[in-house]
């Protein structure tokens, strides 16, 4: 991981990583709110369900009560192919995303990612 990322974006990082690991999903992602709460997740592939990790993690901090996302962190196997959900844009259009290869290595970060 680099090591110019804040402890607080790294931390995102960690956790996006724990959460794809912990079952073997293509993507985890973990989101900061504006109270400094950190949720989780990783992709959920059902056959009458898919949430992709990242919309899991918004529709966690919305459920928790969440106003804002300050931050969230996307690890991928294919950080090229990552398309920004339309749920965080219309959750919080100014959350910085930065989106990583499954080392954690950043691959771009997105300053806001509403339209």
């Amino acid at each position: 991981m680099p090591d110019d990322l804040p402890a607080e974006d790294a931390k995102l990082v960690t956790l996006a990583r724990g959460a794809r690991g912990r079952i073997g999903a293509a993507t985890g992602a973990a989101l900061r709110d504006e109270t400094g709460r950190t949720y989780s997740a990783a992709d959920v592939v059902l056959p009458s369900l898919h949430m992709t990790s990242l919309e899991l993690a918004i529709a966690q901090a919305v459920a928790a009560g969440a106003r804002v996302a300050e931050a969230a962190a996307v690890v991928t196997d294919d950080p090229d192919a990552f398309v920004v959900p339309t749920a965080l844009a219309e959750f919080s259009p100014t959350t910085l995303l930065i989106v990583c290869r499954a080392d954690g290595t950043v691959e771009r970060r997105i300053a806001g990612s509403g339209p």
